[in-house]
């Protein structure tokens, strides 16, 4: 007797069509070989009978297939669910404001901020750069273990004032030996939107997108 062969199992995260197509072919193949057993049990000879430990073993295999594609389909609730809750979530950040690891802030009314994190006392060289990579500021700061603001006024090393925009930060660190010291900045924004069509959800912040885990911490607005 011919083995008709099942149906491969769609992974994880494929798509509900074919997820669809896959239990068709399953249930088709599943009722073909059905038949085919029932045919071959009729017309066997009875002096020399069909195996029926193959028939009983060809039922567990079918039956192995038809639970694997019931656990599929709950797996895909599950993750259809997830999506969804993680939807939700992110929705809930718009308009909220948030710390995230970053350099580029917005310099609105002559001010933009980033917040400095070094592990010891340092002294850190400070770039601000604008939208096109034009240079706007250069200058040396003492920064404090932990986290530190800095606020930059928006005037360049010549004292004009630049126009409000998109500014990036890079910052590098030395101690009191001239060793270097890690540094890391952040950026506090209000949240502008999500794309929810990019897994995960993509936060847009300052310009820039960012993922849910990328936020550190949830401002409170003051009263």
């Amino acid at each position: 007797m011919t083995t008709i062969p099942a149906t491969s199992v769609s992974s994880t995260g494929a798509s509900s069509v074919s997820n669809a197509i896959d239990n068709t072919e399953i249930a088709s193949n599943f009722t073909t070989f059905l038949q085919l057993l029932t045919t071959q049990l009729k017309n066997q000879n009875p002096l020399d009978p069909l195996d029926t430990n193959q028939f009983t073993q060809q039922l567990v295999e079918f039956a192995q297939v038809e639970q694997q594609m019931k656990s599929n389909d709950q797996l895909s609730s599950l993750v259809s669910l997830e999506k969804s809750a993680t939807a939700t979530t992110a929705l809930a950040y718009v308009g909220a404001t948030v710390v995230v690891d970053g350099s580029t802030a917005q310099l609105t009314g002559s001010t933009a901020n980033w917040s400095l994190n070094v592990t010891k006392p340092s002294t850190a060289t400070i770039t601000i750069k604008d939208s096109t990579g034009q240079n706007a500021f250069t200058g040396t700061v003492a920064v404090n273990p932990g986290t530190q603001n800095f606020t930059w006024n928006g005037r360049g090393n010549d004292g004009r004032l630049w126009p409000d925009g998109s500014y990036t930060l890079t910052a590098t660190a030395v101690d009191a030996n001239n060793q270097s010291v890690a540094i890391s900045t952040e950026v506090q924004a209000t949240v502008d939107s999500v794309d929810l069509t990019q897994d995960p959800p993509q936060l847009s912040i300052n310009g820039q997108n960012y993922t849910l885990d990328k936020i550190k911490r949830i401002v409170r607005r003051s009263t």
